[in-house]
């Protein structure tokens, strides 16, 4: 990390943004906001009460971030770097963010997917401080004096999970907490959107995990998860409760929602809180979930695909390992870019397969099917009675695997793909890493190299006899929400459409280079990720402007410096007062005579 430094005792900013702060003594330091810890100035350490507080030695943040670095190369257990990471943002929240930022491809994985579930199903042993806010189904009719209790008086976007369904892990109640605190840390680091303008909220019904329900230190309700109505009403309570507090522009991400609320909930908010409507009293904010993430960043593989592979979109053929949620979002969204390529609806379905735990979707199959999976349902193609019996008769030219059932990329799936396609495209998708459908070695060595392949954990470089060394790709939707969310933040959107997402995969797709493709990846490298969100922020609010959909007036005339502007940057501020002189004003009485 820190030896792309220029020097370690160099001073960590040439110019200093002065902030005005009320606080003075020992709660400057107590306040990740604004600790800075050994790097508070002799003048500010004298004038704000600090003085004999801290050692006498005046720090560089950069010193400070190589102490933390070396600590951090001493750790070889991701949960114990997790548990140090989140000490270090609970007590000084810019450096954190310089250690993260410094070393993003490294510390991703730490700080979010996989660590992160780890993280969560422990998080009743490892916890130190609470972040975020917890809200309970016995909070009902008070939801908006809790919010009051936030620290924050303004903020920009929420990331709310109910801990039903934490990455493949299952129903991990308020521990899921984790999750939104997480996908928080990345909106600052990968965008630069302000770490207090963030809200991670945990809504805790109980839980149907029996482990934790006879667990001492579990955290939440030690009660089974409640699925009456009193449910829905109090998610309506929090819808409405963070409007009256926050306002129309507040963006709200679902997280980690069982898949029988997911999508429920989607269709349930979107038109109402996200479509501006003159018949409906008041503006309401904006609605994204990570699915929607998800889908961008498969659709931006795709398209970069495209120009390895010398096939169009609308040429693949898809068969999708999993048939709930995630592939059926993910699906339309694939659906939409092809028919902007100019094929139809029905000709773009066609082209698109599924296969869950009962096999493909059939027209005639004994198990039900769901309403919102009709659109993807086939004649029967013959006799299937296994994924690889599907890829042999259907022949695809991509697998996607959103099961979160482990290892159902086999050997034989694997070979069978690179029999059937010059660059066949394989993304094994699930998190984490031990449920991901393959792994990056078995999908490189069994295809000699040709394939394209994506996970959505991170796995080393695998390196094929030849000596030819190919980086996987990570799939990680930190590629898309933090920088649309910028966007959307910034142009104060009010309804995030289905475009908005198609333009984010094209901007992404549009940053994976040549020499990217040739090392078999299909996005930007994670050490690029700042810079990438920025421009995805960029060209989406130039395309949102253009297309009407933004309510942020004026409308900035340079996009890009208006972009680069607002994002929040890792130097510490200086909190010494205002001091200054009166031009020309007489400090002394004039003599009396």
């Amino acid at each position: 990390m820190l030896s792309r430094l220029q020097a370690a005792v160099r001073p960590c900013a040439t110019a200093v943004r002065w902030v005005h702060t009320k606080e003075k003594g020992k709660p400057l330091m107590l306040n990740p906001h604004t600790n800075k810890g050994m790097a508070f100035t002799l003048l500010e350490r004298q004038v704000l009460g600090l003085h004999g507080l801290l050692p006498p030695k005046i720090e560089t943040q950069d010193i400070q971030a190589l102490r933390f670095q070396k600590n951090l190369n001493k750790m070889t257990d991701p949960l114990q770097k997790y548990i140090y990471l989140m000490g270090i943002q609970e007590r000084n929240e810019r450096l954190f963010y310089r250690v993260l930022m410094e070393d993003i491809e490294a510390l991703m994985p730490i700080v979010y997917t996989p660590t992160v579930g780890l993280a969560c199903t422990q998080y009743g042993h490892i916890f130190r401080r609470p972040k975020g806010l917890f809200i309970s189904i016995l909070d009902r009719g008070h939801i908006r004096s809790i919010l009051d209790n936030w620290p924050e008086p303004s903020v920009a976007a929420v990331v709310v999970t109910d801990g039903e369904r934490i990455l493949g892990l299952g129903d991990l109640g308020v521990y899921g907490m984790g999750i939104p605190v997480g996908k928080l840390c990345l909106y600052t680091a990968c965008a630069g959107i302000r770490p207090e303008k963030c809200l991670p909220v945990c809504i805790d019904v109980g839980t149907d995990n029996e482990t934790l329900l006879k667990d001492p230190f579990y955290m939440g309700l030690y009660q089974k998860r409640d699925r009456s109505q009193l449910y829905d009403d109090l998610i309506d309570e929090f819808m409405e409760a963070i409007v009256d507090k926050y306002g129309q522009d507040t963006l709200i991400q679902f997280e980690d929602f069982g898949n029988h609320n997911a999508f429920r909930f989607l269709k349930k908010y979107r038109e109402k809180y996200c479509t501006f409507n003159d018949d409906i009293q008041g503006l309401k904010p904006r609605l994204i979930s990570e699915f929607e993430a998800v889908f961008i960043f498969l659709v931006a593989g795709l398209l970069a695909a495209q120009r390895a592979t010398g096939k169009s979109l609308n040429d693949h053929k898809l068969l999708f390992l999993g048939a709930g949620e995630a592939a059926l979002g993910i699906a339309n969204l694939i659906v939409m870019a092809m028919t902007e390529g100019g094929m139809s609806q029905t000709e773009a379905r066609k082209r698109i397969w599924m296969f869950d735990k009962y096999g493909l979707l059939v027209q005639g199959r004994a198990q039900a099917i769901d309403s919102n999976q009709e659109a993807f349902v086939h004649p029967n193609p013959g006799e299937v009675n296994s994924f690889l019996d599907a890829v042999n008769i259907i022949k695809p030219s991509a697998i996607i695997g959103v099961s979160g059932a482990g290892r159902l990329f086999t050997h034989e799936v694997i070979k069978a793909m690179g029999s059937l396609n010059e660059r066949p495209i394989i993304f094994a998708l699930s998190n984490p890493t031990n449920k991901a459908e393959c792994t990056a070695e078995d999908a490189y060595t069994l295809t000699q190299g040709r394939c394209l392949f994506a996970s959505g954990s991170p796995f080393e470089p695998v390196t094929l006899d030849s000596g030819r060394v190919f980086t996987p790709g990570q799939g990680n939707n930190a590629y898309i929400f933090p920088g649309v969310a910028l966007a959307v933040i910034l142009s104060g959107v009010r309804h995030i459409s289905d475009t908005i997402f198609l333009e984010a995969a094209k901007t992404l797709a549009e940053q994976v280079t040549d020499e990217d493709l040739s090392q078999g990846r299909l996005y930007p490298p994670l050490s690029n990720i700042r810079e990438v969100s920025v421009r995805m922020a960029i060209k989406v609010t130039t395309f949102v402007y253009a297309n009407g959909m933004a309510f942020r007036y004026p409308e900035p005339v340079n996009k890009e410096a208006y972009v680069r502007s607002t994002v929040w940057n890792i130097s510490y501020d200086s909190f010494l007062p205002d001091i200054y002189e009166w031009p020309g004003f007489l400090m002394s009485a004039p003599t009396v005579t």
